[in-house]
């Protein structure tokens, strides 16, 4: 054999064993669980949807190993039992510090227009999925100042698949995780409830009389909650193919007015911390109300423990906190939207009104193993990973 076939035969016996130990990068779209003529989410170019891309996600999302001290993960705040919210009152960091606002729901998130409860400049996952990972006032998950010990953690046989899979190659970089973090939240789709099925599948039997009648409630102009909740998210803030344009999806509810002075508690002003106008004092962005009776207690700081008070709070057209730290007749204050303007309510009309928001809870999207912790049936110890 010449010295030439000999290079040749060589080089061709090391790309069969190069490529033998590495599997290609699996670019198949990832199915969105959308109903038949739904309009599409928009996906950002550089960061196509992907069911490998995902996957991987899904992996990281469940993970303490993403903390600095690998005491949470984003799961730890954003529970699927609970619609991706939790039960506290405000979030703690994986440092124990407090948070001052209420973890919300990751329900049908990819329809965002706007992300976090009052952050107008906050319009995409990629940005908004930063904040939890580096930020530091307060800490949330605390990789800032520890980069390369956390990168590391993920360069174990299992991750070496994902991120093959996801990415063609085992190179771990944030913008990777990032990106990944950003696609299996953009999956978290939640559009198969009671009212779905009655809605959009002619099932007139998927809800209770009850709930019809508190629909047509919701959607009166006597109750007027579909001007903050409206479309087929029950949100303003809604982005899609079909509907690109900002409806300003903030609103000052009158949830306070400390010492009638027209403001908010100074640790929240909401949007006005980002526009220094007055006029937007106690704005937040009204949230999806898509299983809504899982996600309490509400509002951007969890103050508000049930649904029957949400819906006393709106019918009184604000809350009057008599006596605290808070005290003052949010009724009353300058900014509040003149959609909270208040309504007269019997009991039948609020066990109505509730009727119908119960119909938004998606059994199916709470139980659904492809959005499961990955990690709870895995033979795999974390430390061994």
């Amino acid at each position: 054999m010449s010295f030439i076939h000999l290079r040749n035969f060589i080089l061709l016996l090391m790309t069969a064993w190069f490529t033998a130990g590495c599997e290609p990068r699996d670019d198949t779209p990832y199915p969105l669980a959308l109903p038949q003529n739904f309009p599409l989410p928009i996906i950002p170019e550089d960061n196509p949807l992907t069911a490998a891309k995902v996957e991987l996600g899904r992996h990281l999302f469940y993970d303490p190993a993403l903390s600095a001290n690998q005491t949470q993960s984003c799961s730890s705040c954003h529970q699927q039992s609970y619609a991706f919210a939790e039960v506290n009152t405000t979030s703690i960091g994986s440092t124990g510090e407090k948070h001052r606002r209420n973890a919300p729901a990751l329900v049908n998130i990819a329809y965002n227009k706007t992300l976090t409860w009052a952050h107008p400049g906050l319009t995409s996952l990629e940005q908004q999925i930063l904040i939890p990972m580096f930020a530091e006032a307060p800490i949330e998950l605390g990789i800032t100042g520890h980069e390369q010990t956390v990168l590391k953690r993920f360069t174990n046989t299992t991750y070496q698949k994902l991120f093959t899979a996801a990415y063609g190659d085992t190179e771990v970089t944030f913008e990777r995780i990032n990106f990944s973090l950003a696609s299996f939240v953009r999956a978290l789709i939640s559009l198969d409830s009671p009212f779905d099925r009655y809605a959009y599948q002619n099932d007139d039997d998927a809800i209770s009389a009850s709930a019809k009648r508190g629909m047509n409630l919701f959607f009166s102009e006597t109750f007027e909650c579909h001007h903050c909740h409206g479309g087929f998210n029950f949100t303003q803030s809604t982005f899609h193919e079909q509907q690109r344009l900002d409806r300003r999806p903030f609103h000052n509810t009158g949830l306070y007015n400390v010492a009638n002075l027209g403001q908010y508690p100074e640790q929240d002003f909401g949007v006005a911390e980002f526009t220094q106008q007055a006029q937007d004092n106690g704005r937040f962005r009204a949230p999806t109300l898509r299983n809504i009776e899982l996600t309490a207690p509400y509002m951007h700081d969890g103050s508000v423990a049930t649904l029957e008070e949400v819906l006393n709070i709106y019918a009184a057209g604000g809350r009057n906190i008599e006596q605290g730290s808070f005290s003052g007749d949010g009724r009353q204050h300058p900014a509040k939207s003149p959609f909270v303007k208040g309504f007269e309510m019997t009991e039948q009309q609020r066990n109505d009104l509730i009727a119908f928001l119960q119909t938004l809870t998606d059994e199916k999207f709470i139980k659904n193993p492809a959005f499961a912790n990955p990690w709870k049936s895995s033979r795999v110890k974390i430390s061994e990973r």
